[in-house]
């Protein structure tokens, strides 16, 4: 999300310049990620759109006039998509939105609209502002649409990728409004996919767990989120939402770890929004349980005990109970109610695994086909 006006050093956050610096977790041995805040002074060569690495970055040896081709690559993508990415702007701080259809729909990341029902949106390439208001938000996934109230003539949505050819080496383009310098581009790479990453709440967030990212080289500062991230058939693979930090050096940013949420969690999600107002499927796995963090004898996390099995749901109709303590699911350790949601965030209705649990002393399998995560 957008960072807030006033510069606060912090150890993670997400790339939404807010009023409140948001701690962000990442999992799978990486590097907590997220931003500071950042101002919207224009001092920086990225603000006039151009990429602000040189396309040597991407490494290999380069042929004969391959670099002016992938020169002209990346002119032609920026040409292409730039016009679909938008600033937003709330009472506490700016993100970055893409242009989902020519209706005027707008798709961002949920902590970028915060508590907010009305917003100040500006197009690529105008300084005119436009009002817009909130079509709904899903938190848990960190996604939201907005409505331009006067969709102006000439509106161009963002084509969006197939997430599955995701692969790694592929060069993106990260594209929205870092530090308030809006229409910036960065390039980079696709550099980890199937990422887990944990975002604790704030206020007006109540955080998520968010399975399948995006990992990106492509520099993600404060006000990406919520941008896109893109590939060169100018489509749309990711919305921009996370950005690594060095926890051991004063929160440094550290270079080349950005994370965006895939796109086709972008598109099922934002057509159930605007289509109902909600979503009525989260396509995300469930094991049907209400459970809460176990602690042994020495007050250390232990697992995850169930308190509450869904009739008839996965762990009931594998044999789960109240009671038992969930110490892994698959070849993933479970320690703690967080742990748990991060291990499912990762996995797919409808896929089995295998859950060990801890009942009367022993430890015990079993087989679930996991569920659908139900929606509020």
């Amino acid at each position: 999300m957008a960072a807030p006006r006033n510069p606060e050093a912090v150890t993670v956050n997400r790339t939404k310049e807010s009023a409140r610096p948001i701690v962000v977790a990442v999992l799978a041995a990486l590097a907590l990620a997220g931003c500071s805040n950042g101002s919207s002074s224009d001092s920086s060569s990225s603000a006039n759109g151009s990429p602000t690495a040189s396309a040597g970055a991407t490494g290999g040896a380069v042929q004969p006039g391959g670099a002016n081709q992938l020169q002209s690559d990346y002119q032609r993508v920026i040409g292409d998509v730039l016009p679909s990415v938008v600033q937003i702007t709330t009472a506490s701080g700016l993100g970055s939105g893409i242009v989902y259809d020519d209706r005027g729909d707008i798709v961002t990341n949920a902590h970028v609209v915060g508590t907010a029902t009305a917003f100040t949106v500006t197009l690529a390439g105008s300084t005119k502002p436009l009002d817009a208001t909130l079509v709904a938000s899903y938190p848990e996934s960190d996604l939201a649409v907005i409505r331009l109230g006067s969709p102006p003539d000439g509106l161009k949505p963002a084509s969006f990728g197939d997430s599955t050819k995701v692969e790694l080496g592929q060069i993106t383009l990260a594209m929205g409004s870092p530090l308030g310098l809006s229409s910036s581009v960065t390039q980079g790479i696709v550099s980890a996919t199937g990422r887990t990453v944990s975002e604790p709440g704030s206020p007006g967030s109540p955080g998520a767990v968010i399975g399948n990212m995006v990992q990106t080289s492509a520099a993600i500062n404060p006000g990406n989120s919520g941008g896109a991230l893109v590939n060169l058939d100018s489509q749309v693979i990711g919305i921009n939402t996370l950005a690594a930090t060095e926890p051991q050096a004063n929160g440094a940013a550290a270079p080349g770890i950005g994370f965006a949420i895939p796109a086709s969690t972008v598109t099922s999600i934002a057509d159930q929004l605007i289509k109902d107002g909600k979503v009525t499927n989260s396509g995300r796995a469930a094991l049907g349980i209400t459970a809460r963090t176990y602690f042994d004898q020495d007050f250390r996390p232990a697992g995850a005990v169930v308190v509450a099995v869904t009739p008839d749901g996965p762990a009931a109709s594998a044999g789960l109970q109240v009671g038992d303590v969930i110490t892994r699911i698959g070849d993933t350790a479970v320690d703690s109610l967080n742990s748990l949601t991060t291990a499912l965030a990762s996995l797919a209705p409808g896929s089995k695994v295998t859950v060990t649990y801890d009942r009367d002393g022993r430890s015990r399998t079993a087989e679930v086909t996991l569920g659908t995560l139900e929606t509020p």
